[in-house]
């Protein structure tokens, strides 16, 4: 490969790295990008490249935030009182109370399951459309459509949003039911264009989460999903990379690891004192630019 072919590869990864956590689209943006911007490598391996390059934004999440998801520690540091309000007569009920005890922040395993339990959505509607869905709406024309609607969705729950006091303020205070909530709103990501971090985004200011919980928990959210993604796309495409691919896999992954870091502080930083309008501009005046390349000019 020369090295406008690796400058490509570089520009995939930061594509990803900075849409992959704004709520603009990552998926829609590679295909984008895609249309314009074109690696000579096979059609399968793009296909799944496009997903697991996502790894290496998900690892950014695990780095920034290994305090709050790292859910097990040293004996040493246990509290000193249970956290079961009844101890279990014997058996495996109490032996599993005292390993919790000992080396377990349960909060943090609580948050685990709330995220394992938004995932059943996606798992149950995703996995047995996926290639349905990849065949028929990996097209600018959805893409561009999907920006344009959840663009005008953002800006109105946004106005909706404005006079409304957020009764979830930590991630602690999410229920089982609100994170089943934002799983459902996950589904729609499906769609590419739609974006997966706008759309769980979505359905946790719709819950009542303050923007910087919604957020938080989008990112949680995406560990399992995108580990999922990837694992399948790397089961279709066979695992039988040669060594130019799995060079540009590697560095694609590490691209949008580095600016995913990043990303995601900017994000974080800016939703303490904006909304998601700007967002929601963002994606129609994009929306619009792209139907009007593919229907007029292209």
């Amino acid at each position: 490969m020369n090295i406008i072919e690796w400058l490509k590869v570089i520009l995939l990864g930061i594509v990803e790295g900075i849409t992959e956590w704004l709520p603009i689209s990552s998926t829609g943006h590679l295909i984008l990008v895609d249309e314009f911007v074109k690696l000579k490598q096979s059609n399968a391996f793009m296909e799944m490249f496009n997903v697991v390059i996502q790894l290496g934004a998900i690892l950014a999440v695990v780095v920034l935030y290994w305090d709050k998801l790292w859910p097990f520690h040293l004996k040493k540091n246990a509290p000193k009182k249970s956290w079961f309000a009844k101890q279990a007569d014997g058996g495996f009920a109490r032996g599993l109370q005292t390993f919790c005890n000992h080396y377990c922040y349960m909060d943090k395993i609580i948050l685990w399951l709330k995220i394992v339990f938004a995932c059943i959505p996606a798992m149950v509607i995703g996995l047995p459309f996926d290639d349905w869905m990849e065949k028929h709406f990996h097209t600018a024309t959805v893409v561009a459509l999907m920006l344009i609607l959840y663009g005008i969705i953002f800006i109105i729950i946004e106005n909706y949003n404005k006079t409304r006091t957020p009764r979830v303020t930590a991630l602690k205070e999410l229920s089982f039911k609100d994170a089943f909530f934002i799983g459902v709103f996950q589904v729609l990501s499906l769609i590419p264009g739609t974006s997966r971090s706008g759309s769980t985004i979505i359905g946790g200011i719709l819950i009542g989460a303050s923007r910087e919980i919604a957020a938080e928990f989008t990112f949680f959210l995406a560990i399992p999903v995108m580990f999922g993604a990837s694992f399948i796309k790397l089961l279709k495409f066979g695992l039988a990379f040669t060594g130019t691919e799995l060079a540009v896999l590697i560095v694609g992954m590490v691209v949008a690891f580095g600016v995913s870091f990043f990303a995601i502080k900017f994000l974080m930083g800016y939703i303490k004192k904006h909304d998601f309008k700007v967002f929601g501009w963002y994606r129609i005046i994009l929306g619009i630019i792209v139907l009007f390349y593919f229907w007029i000019i292209r």
